[in-house]
């Protein structure tokens, strides 16, 4: 079996790869593939239809090896966007060159400046100023307005096809005009619509990486905390056993004591073990090992028993049999003790837990019968210090969100019909390794 970390490195890669691919560089390139996939069928379908229907002779062979470059460098960036390099601002720019270089020559062989298609000049400029700081505009600017003012000197006139007066020459003309402002106004709203969803995107992605980020520093505050205090309880910790000790030696004289002792030492016990595991964990790095479901289930289950001796609870398990294998650290066993107690808490009484899983995920359900959420607990639910107990803190829902949510899964609670409310536990099956 791989070493936990191989894991963690594959598990960094994807998201690595996946951030990197919705950086605006990779968004913008991406786009204008798409564009200048468009570009290239427009000009394709333009000679054909000067081809088959005008009947003029032109340059065929140079204007059909430049869109036939222009092709080439088109599979080229749709290669480049599965690389997770970032795509800088100079790349986008060289981009928007070849593709006014490119215009530039099949505009040289059919007519110039008299084309009805020089207006395309404006798309790489549109672009340009939309995507690009404003040095690469002007810079844009400056190439396009070369390039048309040479091509109102230097260029290959139309043919003139004899079979057509001139009357038709000028509806031809007029068609042209026509269809290359179609294909501009088009190009651009597509444009523009593109740039403010990502506009919007990109703001829904810096609140959400701003909430994580707060979320996180209160749980590295929190995380100091919990490791001083488990420190500083060790001492009380340790003269409580010793006088629960000396108790029970005199429980002979209180036959009443007896039970009560028990409990009572079981529970101090209980505590010194998480203490020392707070204090090893946070010594060295949590490791992160694979584990069958029901198996973890089991020891969760045994270990929650024996903190919480008077709760009740029914389990039950579904699914194909062996058990799929997940991700499973100190920290997902915490989260889980933290949810079954709140659901204890919320039901003294009994409750049902059940799980069942597919080929991709694992889903717990916590089921209690208790008077379920009000509408501002379903609303805050999993909040920082936000909590509807009389001497609770807001932390256990909220630390258990905060880790799931880092272990791929999920956490979410509602109300049933019937009464009660439920807490369902999602979290990723780990493939098993070949």
């Amino acid at each position: 079996m791989p070493h936990p970390c191989c894991h963690l490195s594959a598990y960094n890669n994807r998201m690595n790869n996946t951030i990197l691919s919705t950086l605006p560089g990779h968004s913008q390139l991406r786009r204008l593939v798409a564009l200048r996939g468009m570009a290239v069928t427009a000009q394709l379908l333009t000679l054909a239809a000067v081809w088959k229907i005008l009947e003029l002779e032109l340059s065929w062979q140079p204007m059909l090896l430049t869109i036939a470059v222009l092709a080439a460098i088109n599979i080229y960036s749709w290669l480049r966007l599965r690389s997770s390099r970032p795509v800088p601002n100079t790349e986008l720019f060289a981009q928007l060159c070849v593709d006014v270089l490119a215009l530039s020559v099949l505009l040289y062989y059919s007519g110039g400046s008299t084309n009805p298609f020089v207006s395309l000049y404006l798309l790489p400029l549109v672009i340009a100023a939309a995507t690009l700081p404003g040095r690469y505009t002007w810079s844009m600017a400056a190439l396009t307005a070369a390039c048309y003012s040479v091509l109102m000197l230097y260029y290959i006139p139309l043919p003139h096809n004899h079979q057509h007066d001139s009357d038709s020459a000028f509806n031809a003309h007029v068609m042209g005009m026509w269809l290359g402002f179609v294909f501009s106004t088009v190009v651009v709203a597509y444009f523009v619509v593109q740039m403010a969803q990502a506009v919007r995107n990109r703001d829904e992605m810096l609140v959400r990486v701003r909430e994580e980020i707060l979320r996180n520093e209160r749980i590295v505050a929190l995380g100091t905390q919990a490791a001083g205090a488990a420190h500083e309880l060790g001492t009380p910790l340790s003269t409580m056993a010793v006088v629960i000790g000396e108790l029970q030696h005199e429980a002979g004289a209180q036959p009443d004591w007896h039970d009560a002792l028990i409990i009572l030492n079981e529970q101090v016990r209980g505590c010194k073990r998480i203490l020392d595991k707070i204090l090893a964990n946070a010594q060295v790095s949590v490791a992160i090992s694979m584990q069958p479901a029901d198996r973890l289930m089991a020891e969760v289950l045994d270990e929650w028993q024996l903190l919480r001796p008077a709760a009740q609870y029914q389990y039950h398990s579904d699914g194909a049999r062996p058990a799929p294998l997940i991700n499973v650290d100190v920290t997902l066993r915490a989260a889980l003790m933290n949810l079954l107690n709140n659901a204890a808490d919320a039901a003294p009484r009994s409750i049902k837990i059940r799980t069942h899983w597919d080929s991709t995920r694992f889903t717990l359900e916590i089921h209690d019968y208790g008077k379920g959420l009000s509408e501002e607990a379903e609303l805050k639910a999993g909040s920082a210090f936000f909590t509807t107990k009389a001497e609770g803190h807001g932390l256990g829902l909220f630390l258990a969100n905060a880790t799931l949510e880092r272990m791929g899964g999920s956490v979410r609670l509602f109300n049933r019909e019937q009464g009660g409310a439920t807490t369902e536990i999602i979290l990723p099956i780990t493939k098993a390794p070949i």
